[in-house]
């Protein structure tokens, strides 16, 4: 294929693109990146021999990335350790939970809290299972022409699931589960993906399936970067581009096509066809200025919680810590109203730690940890300084070390915090929102911004903030239909 094709970002979308243009003949991609490596979210931070996944730390839907591999010709180069228990979630009562996929395992940990548990569940998560099959071809992994080709997509999936589209998730776990801590760690699917579950639909319970029953959770032994590092040297193998610490500042059209974007250092890259893997609405306000996507109609959209990460390297280690672990209060709708339009940090945050060490040893040095914490907290339209970032990590710390009996703040051997500021100002993520948009109705499906450019017919998006939504699953899918557009209207 003689087409030129020029991808700005090196995600997960624009890297899994990039692959799949490859195998159906594209010989001429060239992939730009503001950041200094690839990766988007799903990067990687070194210091002082510790190793950490800066964003992403485990993945549902491994087949997507298998699939992805066979479908472009190579032999799946990633190890997949699958996760046993998926985490432990910790209440400030003292309450424990591990999470298991086995249900009789499951049952056991909520004995004492949910009687008749298992049986509750198994209805809970059938409901969950139709949900997704009856949905994944025809909302997740299509290809929709505008809002209306969507809505009669939508007339294919069987009544039977409307109602959960308009009441909330936490309203369906009202009907099904009886204890506190049920429902709290089911809606953890939702709340530490950018949302609350009271706002959060119903039919977001497919998220539980996932987990669960369907696949579980998932991480690549190596660390997650191992999933770029591979993608990137096959690119490489294949031909392609990349340049780093280039930003795309500038759209030059002709009114109905993409002939070249100006990058910060006002170099002109020209192309056949261009795949953007920024976020798909704040490239349309800020780079194409479209009246539709001004930054005051960008504010009024419904964005996910911006992360507040921590990174610890840590000497000794934590026997009270797991690989995936949820720290969480004993007021979550109070701090779930709260969180999203807070102008101060939060009291008592609620946040993830991952361990990589757990089951990557060359993560940390020899009798060492490696701590990956994550707060949500609110974006930069509510909060917009933070340099009480240090006092919020202080928090965080005491409040961990607490919690594991072990004297975290003392042992610290290296520490990096990034706040939603260094987010947005590293990766472009508009106002530091994690997750970019949100999955309300409004949000979704055909109501997302289209992967297909509604005026310039050789611009194409790929990623969380386009069709089908965020996680790194679906933002394959995303690759996968991107790449059909592409190849379908060469």
């Amino acid at each position: 294929m003689s087409k030129k094709v020029l991808i700005t970002g090196s995600g997960l979308g624009a890297l899994a693109t990039a692959l799949r243009l490859t195998t159906k003949g594209y010989k001429d991609i060239t992939v730009l990146e503001k950041y200094h490596q690839p990766g988007g979210r799903l990067n990687q931070l070194k210091s002082d021999g510790f190793t950490f996944d800066m964003g992403p730390s485990f993945f549902s839907m491994s087949y997507e990335f298998k699939e992805l591999f066979e479908a472009c010709g190579m032999k799946d180069p990633l190890e997949y350790q699958k996760l046993d228990p998926l985490y432990t979630v910790n209440f400030s009562n003292g309450k424990r939970y591990n999470i298991f996929t086995d249900l009789d395992k499951l049952a056991a940990e909520f004995e004492a809290v949910e009687p008749h548990f298992k049986t509750k569940v198994e209805k809970y998560l059938d409901n969950a299972r139709a949900i997704f099959h009856d949905t994944e071809n025809i909302v997740i992994k299509q290809n929709f022409d505008g809002k209306l080709h969507y809505l009669l997509q939508l007339t294919r999936v069987p009544w039977k699931h409307a109602p959960r589209m308009f009441y909330s998730m936490w309203k369906d776990l009202e009907n099904s589960f009886e204890s506190n801590e049920v429902k709290v760690i089911f809606s953890l699917v939702a709340f530490f993906l950018g949302a609350t579950p009271f706002e959060t639909p119903a039919v977001y319970k497919l998220l539980n399936y996932t987990e669960l029953q369907h696949d579980g959770y998932w991480n690549v032994k190596g660390g997650m970067y191992r999933i770029v590092e591979e993608l990137v040297a096959e690119l490489h193998k294949r031909g392609v581009k990349f340049e780093y610490n280039t930003e795309v500042v500038e759209c030059i059209t002709d009114g109905k096509k993409v002939t070249a974007i100006r990058d910060n250092k006002g170099v002109e890259h020209k192309a056949d066809i261009f795949v953007v893997n920024a976020d798909a609405a704040s490239f349309r306000g800020k780079i194409l200025k479209r009246a539709r996507y001004t930054e005051e109609r960008l504010d009024a959209m419904d964005w996910t919680l911006a992360p507040f990460t921590i990174y610890l390297g840590v000497k000794g280690k934590i026997e009270g810590l797991n690989h995936h672990n949820y720290f969480l209060g004993d007021n979550f709708k109070e701090y779930a109203d709260d969180i999203f339009k807070l102008s101060v940090n939060p009291d008592k945050p609620y946040y993830y730690v991952n361990v990589s060490s757990k089951s990557n040893a060359d993560c940390a040095p020899e009798g060492c940890e490696n701590l990956f914490i994550l707060c949500p907290v609110p974006d930069l339209r509510y909060k917009k300084s933070w340099d009480d970032a240090e006092k919020l990590a202080e928090t965080i710390i005491d409040d961990l070390g607490k919690r594991v009996g072990y004297d975290i703040a003392n042992n610290i051997v290296t520490k990096i915090i990034l706040s939603p500021t260094e987010w947005q100002n590293s990766l472009n993520l508009y106002r530091g929102s994690g997750l970019g948009l949100a999955h309300g109705l409004n949000q979704i499906g055909g109501f997302r911004p289209a992967n297909k450019d509604e005026e310039l017919s050789n611009l194409y998006y790929v990623g969380a903030s386009t069709t089908p939504g965020t996680g790194l699953p679906i933002v394959v899918i995303s690759s996968r239909l991107v790449t059909e557009r592409i190849v379908e209207e060469a």
